[in-house]
């Protein structure tokens, strides 16, 4: 898909990945819809990178339908659709409040599910479009003492794949970016800092990149960084093994 000349949605878009990705998309000439609940935060990235700011709560299901209406009012379709809007909690699930683990549920899958849903019937009759759910290494590694988190991520990972099946033929591509360790401020706000050697953190750039490369060659899934699929297919193919491994090094 030709990026050049699209209209995008990025969701989470104040900072971090969200930021990068919508960065990314606008220097490819796309008209970029950048939401986030900070509106503060989002007008200083909006005026950075040239987007075009929207501020709303995702948590709100009325939201996916408000941002693809404004979309049609303002550049009379909509291409893309970058659901990257995410939150974490780590630390044992007995102790998780519970509006947190509402809230992880609202953002992390029903945000995503809502707003696909909205863009779908602008897209399909265009037959032209891609729609890109951000996951995480622990969405497929399902990792102790990240355990809603990982749900939510298994979750949007099981998603995608019905959802690609559903619409094969359309002209819709459904793709994941699923990033390892990321240096955003997401480890300030889920409870505990990121204090492991191993995997290193990489930049957000980095999944930008991928969501760029998943648009313009309609891929299923990109890895970030590419190794990560060593784990991934270990933990499906023994998880036995890989749990024993985790333990013994610390994940």
């Amino acid at each position: 898909m030709d990026i050049n000349g699209s209209v995008a949605i990025v969701t989470g878009a104040s900072r971090g990945i969200g930021k990068e990705i919508t960065r990314a998309l606008v220097e490819r000439h796309a008209q970029v819809i950048a939401l986030d609940v900070d509106a503060d935060e989002l007008e200083k990235t909006a005026a950075d990178v040239g987007a075009d700011a929207f501020p709303a709560d995702v948590r709100d299901p009325a939201h996916a339908e408000a941002v693809v209406q404004h979309a049609l009012d303002r550049y009379g379709r909509l291409d893309i659709v970058v659901a990257n809007a995410g939150i974490g909690w780590a630390g044992d699930f007995a102790g998780m409040p519970p509006e947190r683990l509402t809230n992880l549920v609202a953002v992390n899958v029903a945000a995503p599910m809502m707003l696909a849903r909205a863009a779908l019937p602008t897209m399909l009759p265009s037959r032209r479009g891609s729609l890109v759910f951000i996951s995480s290494i622990v969405g497929s590694l399902l990792m102790p003492q990240e355990t809603v988190y990982s749900a939510t991520k298994a979750a949007i990972d099981g998603f995608a794949e019905p959802l690609r099946e559903e619409l094969r033929g359309s002209g819709i591509h459904v793709s994941t970016v699923v990033p390892a360790v990321v240096r955003t401020k997401f480890f300030e706000t889920r409870g505990e800092p990121y204090d492991r050697k191993f995997p290193r953190m990489i930049g957000p750039e980095r999944i930008a990149a991928a969501v760029v490369s998943a648009i313009e060659h309609d891929a299923k899934r990109r890895l970030v960084p590419r190794w990560i699929v060593i784990p991934i297919r270990l933990h499906g193919m023994a998880p036995a093994s890989y749990r024993a491994l985790s333990r013994r090094f610390g994940g």
